[in-house]
């Protein structure tokens, strides 16, 4: 593979740039549709990197550009972060971006700052070695994502129009090579009744016990729900309950369940809706797939409905078989290719697209969103000798 040595020692001699920008970024707090300071920071890197083009979309997505071929990848890492949860879990400022024991200490070390880090100096890497190849490199620190998973990849596709051939999502995967996840849908089950008074209960019909009795099915339900070999189960949960009544002394008329769906290989949003219609068939309730509405850093409102569709690309196909060849060339083993347990920005590239994905980012999963994030150094050293290469071999 062309390259590969100087690819190797240019990652490792970047090693320590990488994660001093790692630590500027984590530095940034950006909570989703916070994220000005941490893109502005990111195009600061991107530029002094030495990138052909670097801009900011109307959502608040900075793309960095390098080359102008007739294909094109990019690379994508979300910039935003869940909040920091209870500070006395945490044994380090989440916040400091500590440099210390061969880790990059804070939150959205791993969740996902690491990815955008690794593919700055990527960037830097391929222009100092000119570059030359048909294609366009794109390098998205994408928002909004864990407020809405796809919805700055829908927006990147349908109003800016870059469409790659293969996008690398960068979110962690241990250095292992990711080719699928389950989806997910957010929908709300609403139960109609009839008030009355309180000390009467019979003239009524409480919508609180008929939200109760399909709550109990729904709770069966899940333990039914289909398996496939690769992703796993499909999965149904109640994450909140809610009612309304004239009074605390009067039957509730309405009361709703919202529910966290995942869904397995072969579900898709009408089988999961039609699920929920057979157990409230005969009431008087309804059951709608969610739309989210949200209002980005720079003040631009953009939305989708709440299904994510689960995506799997086979192992057989032309980008994983060049990602295992590139991972197996610089490291001198063959990866584990494996899947996501959470969701990420695929379920718009290929759920909603059919855009090839590779998932290769630093970092394990178990520290997304979890006190005491971190991420070794060495795996945002891989990472960026992988990202580097790629664009070589693909």
């Amino acid at each position: 593979m062309d390259h590969i040595d100087t690819i190797r020692e240019r990652s490792a001699h970047y090693r320590d740039y990488t994660a001093e920008n790692l630590s500027k970024l984590i530095r940034c707090k950006s909570l989703s549709m916070q994220e000005e300071l941490v893109q502005q920071e990111l195009i600061r890197q991107m530029q002094k990197a030495g990138f052909d083009e670097v801009r900011m979309d109307k959502l608040g997505n900075v793309i960095g550009r390098i080359g102008s071929g007739r294909r094109a990848i990019a690379f994508d890492a979300h910039m935003d972060t869940v909040d920091l949860g209870n500070p006395g879990d945490w044994k380090f400022d989440p916040l400091g971006g500590a440099i210390a024991d061969g880790y990059v200490h804070g939150r959205g070390s791993v969740d996902q700052k690491g990815g955008a880090a690794a593919f700055i100096t990527a960037g830097r890497i391929l222009k100092e070695l000119a570059f030359d190849r048909d294609l366009t490199l794109y390098f998205v620190g994408s928002v909004m994502e864990e407020d809405c998973d796809g919805l700055c990849w829908k927006y990147l596709i349908e109003e800016e129009g870059i469409r790659p051939d293969l996008v690398v999502v960068t979110e962690p995967t241990n250095l292992n090579i990711y080719r699928g996840q389950r989806g997910r849908m957010e929908m709300r089950v609403s139960f109609f009744g009839l008030s009355c008074h309180g000390s009467a209960p019979e003239r009524g019909i409480n919508a609180i016990y008929m939200a109760s009795k399909v709550a109990l099915e729904i709770e069966k339900l899940n333990q039914r729900l289909p398996v496939d070999d690769f992703l796993g189960k499909g999965s149904v949960t109640i994450s909140e309950i809610a009612s309304k009544s004239p009074s605390l002394c009067a039957v509730a008329d309405f009361a709703s369940l919202h529910l966290d769906r995942r869904l397995t290989w072969g579900e898709t949003r009408e089988t999961a809706v039609n699920e929920i219609r057979q157990l409230i068939d005969g009431m008087k309730a309804t059951v709608e797939v969610l739309h989210y509405e949200g209002h980005s850093f720079t003040g631009h409102a953009y939305g989708m409905e709440k299904y994510y569709p689960t995506w799997m690309i086979p192992e057989s196909h032309e980008v994983i078989r060049k990602g295992v060849e590139v991972f197996s060339g610089l490291f001198g083993q063959d990866p584990l290719v494996d899947k996501w347990t959470f969701s990420t920005n695929g379920v718009s590239i290929n759920g909603l697209y059919g855009i090839p994905v590779i998932g290769f980012g630093p970092g394990n999963e178990v520290y997304a969103h979890a006190p005491n994030e971190k991420v070794p150094v060495d795996h945002l050293e891989k990472a960026t000798a992988f990202y580097t290469a790629l664009a070589y071999a693909f």
